[in-house]
């Protein structure tokens, strides 16, 4: 057996999620077995996607809805919607339900927040996503948006706590600067924060990084059983439900922070498009053995990289053969995930200077890729010789300063 066959061997093993065994409660579960205590007598709204289940595949909806202790008013559609039928981008239309008949209003159309006339039936607003991890993707900000709502509208904000499927120790990337925050960086965290949903409410809270117009926020975090902080979403015993389409698994959820970033720039495919969505680094142009030979010369701690060719189905550079390199995260807690890709295009530059990222990316899209990272900054320094020691201070400087303050806010050990 090669090396790196066994590497993907024990890789499988780690990774592979563990249905069942030793399993974590979801605050959903928690909430359900103290026979719903913390919504008594209140009437209740409900911000979810498809990921809202617990450890049996049944929806939150139906398990709110159906319950005699819970007066279910209201549903709250994000990205995708809350039942996962809108596809990435399309904005979702305010509708009814169809399994309960309950209103559902849009968080991802009009309005991105929860406005007075939709919160006028309710008195304590739940959420329940899984999240992935990372500051760019989108279900954190609308969270936070939601809890400025209820501040200021006197509503009541409870989080159903859920795994980091990252877990709770890995921290990368630059605290998001003022002129880059956004739908996809909204807060003032690093793009991999270590936090769960509910834990990072508290932080939004007790900082000051939600706008509550000077108004107290009622939160309340119904929190997991059986999590702690090393474990990845593999180790919980619990299904994974995707919460958007391109995160099948809770193996790729390890890899989404990779890898696109990168992705931002539209100059390379990153499995998006095909069967391995943000697992590779490939275009036309680009001869994988050489690339992968350069990559793994370098001896990056916990990862390993590998040839690939492929054909995407849709997306960039859809029908194209494309080449390249799939990378192998073989030891999580040594990999820096987010610095994964800026190698990757250090090493791209240094075979291909007519193909480096200053040059072959699409420049309409810098402005996402700052937003993305956080801060122009990163761009600016990376674009001037693309290499990664130029880059590396700025991009770790403030994870030990939010590491430490983020302590206050863990539920989990």
């Amino acid at each position: 057996m090669s090396r790196l066959t066994a590497i993907i061997a024990a890789l499988t093993l780690v990774l592979a999620p563990a249905w069942g065994a030793g399993r974590v409660k979801t605050g959903i579960e928690v909430l359900r077995d103290n026979n719903f205590s913390q919504l008594a007598g209140k009437r209740v709204g409900l911000i979810t996607n498809p990921t809202g289940v617990d450890s049996e595949l049944s929806s939150t909806i139906d398990i709110l809805h159906e319950s005699p202790e819970v007066n279910l008013t209201a549903l709250f559609a994000p990205e995708h919607g809350v039942r996962g039928d809108v596809a990435a981008g399309q904005k979702v239309a305010t509708a009814t339900d169809a399994a309960t008949g309950v209103k559902v209003y849009s968080l991802y159309g009009a309005t991105r927040r929860p406005t007075a006339a939709m919160l006028r039936d309710v008195d304590a607003l739940v959420y329940d996503i899984q999240d992935n991890g990372c500051r760019s993707y989108t279900f954190i900000s609308t969270m936070g948006m939601a809890m400025e709502e209820c501040a200021r509208l006197g509503k009541e904000f409870v989080v159903l706590d859920r795994p980091n499927p990252l877990g709770g120790n890995k921290i990368e990337g630059p605290i998001t600067e003022k002129e880059c925050e956004s739908f996809v960086s909204r807060y003032p965290i690093p793009y991999i924060y270590g936090l769960t949903p509910g834990e990072l409410a508290r932080m939004l809270v007790e900082e000051g990084m939600i706008d509550t117009g000077g108004k107290p926020l009622k939160l309340t975090v119904v929190p997991m059983e059986g999590w702690h902080r090393d474990m990845l979403y593999g180790d919980t015993g619990l299904p994974w439900v995707l919460p958007s389409p391109h995160l099948p698994s809770a193996e790729t959820a390890v890899y989404y922070p990779a890898t696109g970033i990168a992705g931002e720039l539209d100059y390379v495919n990153i499995g998006v498009g095909y069967t391995l969505p943000f697992r590779t680094f490939a275009a036309p142009w680009i001869d994988g053995r050489r690339l992968a030979d350069n990559l793994n010369a370098l001896q990056l701690p916990g990862v390993a990289f590998r040839l690939i060719t492929y054909k995407p189905y849709y997306g960039l550079m859809k029908g194209s053969n494309v080449h390249g390199v799939e990378v192998y995260v073989t030891d999580f807690d040594k990999a820096n995930l987010t610095l994964i890709q800026y190698y990757v295009m250090q090493e791209i530059a240094r075979l291909y200077p007519a193909k480096r990222a200053s040059v072959a990316a699409n420049p309409e899209r810098f402005g996402m890729f700052d937003k993305v990272n956080g801060t122009k900054r990163v761009r600016e320094l990376f674009f001037r010789h693309h290499r990664v020691e130029d880059i590396e201070q700025l991009w770790m400087e403030d994870v030990p300063a939010f590491a430490e303050k983020s302590k206050k806010y863990h539920l989990y050990r």
